[in-house]
């Protein structure tokens, strides 16, 4: 059904007291402002923290005249989470088990370990530390349809400073929510992410399309599934790297957020159990065989969606493919769209996007 006749359903009497009411909570709930840089601060106090120890570490080794270890130390130091990425990579190729998801040969997952040591530095030691806020958001036009970035675990709109740029130059509305604090239920991130959904809502006038990373995707459902008419306010979801499944890593974790990302935790199970047969149609989900994060791969798709495969591609290098731009800005320029459309054709070439600071 296009915009004309769905769009007029968001001031039907019913939605748009139960979107006031939401949107009220969310103006109530202070401690969950998007105005917060908690994470922030954290990943700076981080990133000084190695730097001091890797030139305490060089500078004692090279004064007692250990030049080899001075060098070896500050390198680990500062590069010690490509051996953690390593680890990470061998797990997921161990434990693919009898997912239907081709598996990746060996020459693939090293280049997509190189691949993401590089992007993970460049997310979480410059674009979420330091320059989280250096891209505003874009305000709505009338008309326009707009886009909601919502990422994932111990992220914030930093990662997203690519997208925004592009939406801001190419005059496209955005926001990018920072879900805070960290290590919350994932409920609790509900208010804020209807706050820019009603944003969006209210400036352009049209659904928005959501564009979520990993653990922002199960947000997007716990929204959804909280908020009545919720399927009348979205023009698309697209999920990428999310676990909707759950991801065998999560077991190691302990924060409740990442409970919340078990295999068959009840907390998804009954996600599942409060969502109508039809949701997932409106979802487009990315998945990748070299996926280092949520694993097996098949656990990124949720049933019932469209789902799309990116070969030979890491998790946080997901967010920034080639395929995934051409997905949202297929659905954001479309005239009309529902979930029973299909998604961008083939012959639709995405513009190469860099992946800078």
């Amino acid at each position: 059904m296009i915009d004309s006749l769905i769009d007029p359903c968001l001031s039907h009497s019913r939605s748009f007291g139960a979107r006031v009411a939401v949107h009220d909570r969310c103006e109530r709930s202070a401690s969950l402002s998007t105005e917060k840089r908690v994470l922030a601060r954290l990943q700076r106090r981080t990133m000084a923290l190695l730097a001091v120890t890797a030139i305490l570490w060089w500078s004692l080794m090279s004064n007692a005249g250990h030049p080899i270890w001075a060098w070896t130390g500050a390198t680990l130091v500062g590069l010690g989470y490509c051996l953690i990425l390593a680890v990470e990579f061998t797990l997921l190729a161990v434990l693919h088990g009898d997912d239907p998801t081709p598996r990746a040969g060996l020459r693939a997952l090293v280049r997509a370990w190189w691949e993401e040591c590089r992007i993970a530095l460049l997310v979480f030691g410059w674009r979420q530390p330091f320059r989280s806020d250096a891209v505003p958001d874009s305000p709505g036009r009338p008309g326009v349809r707009g886009i909601v970035f919502v990422h994932g675990y111990v992220c914030n709109r930093g990662l997203w400073l690519p997208w925004l740029d592009r939406c801001r130059s190419e005059g496209r509305p955005c926001v990018a929510v920072n879900l805070e604090p960290v290590f919350s239920p994932l409920d609790a991130y509900v208010p804020q992410l209807e706050r820019a959904i009603g944003q969006m809502e209210a400036q352009t006038g049209r659904r928005p399309v959501l564009v979520c990373h990993s653990m922002g995707g199960l947000v997007a459902r716990a929204w959804m599934a909280a908020t009545p008419y919720a399927d009348d306010r979205i023009a698309r979801v697209i999920t990428i790297g999310t676990p909707h499944r759950g991801t065998w890593l999560a077991r190691f974790s302990r924060t409740a957020n990442s409970l919340h990302m078990r295999q068959a935790c009840a907390w998804l199970s009954g996600l599942a159990e409060r969502e109508p047969p039809r949701r997932a149609r409106r979802f487009t989900c990315f998945y990748g065989h070299a996926d280092n994060i949520v694993f097996p791969p098949g656990a990124a798709v949720l049933p019932g969606s469209t789902p799309r495969h990116l070969p030979g591609t890491a998790h946080v290098a997901m967010a920034f493919h080639p395929e995934v731009y051409r997905e949202v800005f297929h659905w954001a320029d479309a005239a009309g769209v529902d979930a029973d459309q299909q998604p961008a054709p083939d012959s639709v070439r995405p513009r190469a996007t860099p992946s800078r600071g």
